[in-house]
């Protein structure tokens, strides 16, 4: 399926990064309808001020966290645009710190966001999309739904159990009317590192955090969100059932591929330009 004149389409996440890259590109489309979603007032509507073309634009507060807040977003859209045949689960949070650090609150937090607000976007549209002559779910998982380094246990487990679940549904859906869509960047520049918890057990100290916070960052311009959002639109018209975001992404994934005891280890090697030590 590719993007049509009457398509609409829902955003989560859609107030900065990707989600915001993601709505300008799907309004430059051509499409009819955008639902774009966020907890952060301010950054939605900066992202539907930014968005040109003719496509109809509404704006929700919601936590996707929360199953009724959900249900209500969904019956807003529906009752605004009469129909959806996109919906992308975008919203993601991140944490730092090993699993001794994080506090099982911050690990439920952020499955809450990453994991159950795909869930819950996913669930709660499909009848939805199921009345439609063609549909696409797209949940973008991560990196880190393929490859896991340490300090990233819960992060990884949300993205992974994305990936799982994605891939599950595809098989599900396979022959009917919705394609399905795991997405999978590597590093891209958005907010996320700086919104980033801390583990709040960490024995870190301040300037220590922020040393982190910086590093991250420049591990996480490789892509910017522009050209993250066009690879995805692109994979979204091919009908991919994965997508894969960023030459950092690209490369590890074949490097966990080829070698799944070791990619770590070997990742590491090319970063510091000493894969013949290895």
């Amino acid at each position: 399926m590719t993007l049509r004149k009457d398509s609409v389409a829902v955003v989560t996440g859609a107030g900065s990064g990707i989600g915001r890259a993601l709505a300008k590109r799907l309004a430059d489309e051509g499409i009819s309808g955008l639902a774009l979603a966020d907890v952060n007032r301010e950054g939605l509507d900066e992202t539907a001020a930014a968005i040109g073309g003719t496509a109809k634009v509404t704006t929700h507060i919601v936590d996707v966290s929360d199953s009724e807040a959900m249900q209500a977003f969904v019956d807003d859209v529906i009752r605004e645009h009469g129909r959806v045949t996109h919906v992308i689960n975008n919203a993601g949070v991140a944490l730092g710190g090993t699993l001794r650090e994080v506090t099982l609150d911050e690990i439920e937090w952020l499955m809450g966001v990453n994991f159950w607000g795909v869930v819950h976007g996913t669930k709660l549209f499909l009848p939805h999309l199921e009345k439609e002559q063609s549909a696409h779910i797209v949940n973008i998982s991560s990196l880190f739904g393929l490859v896991a380094p340490p300090g990233q246990a819960a992060y990884c487990a949300s993205k992974f159990a994305v990936r799982g679940f994605t891939e599950a549904l595809r098989h599900e859906l396979e022959g009917t009317n919705i394609v399905v869509s795991s997405v999978h960047p590597g590093g891209v520049r958005t907010n996320i590192a700086n919104s980033a918890r801390i583990a709040a057990n960490t024995e870190h100290t301040a300037d220590e955090i922020e040393r982190r916070l910086k590093r991250m960052n420049r591990n996480l311009s490789t892509t910017k969100p522009d050209r993250a959002a066009e690879i995805i639109i692109k994979g979204i018209k091919k009908r991919s059932p994965r997508i894969i975001v960023g030459p950092d992404a690209q490369l590890l994934s074949w490097i966990q591929r080829l070698f799944p005891k070791r990619y770590l280890a070997i990742a590491n090697a090319i970063s510091r330009g000493k894969l013949k030590e290895t």
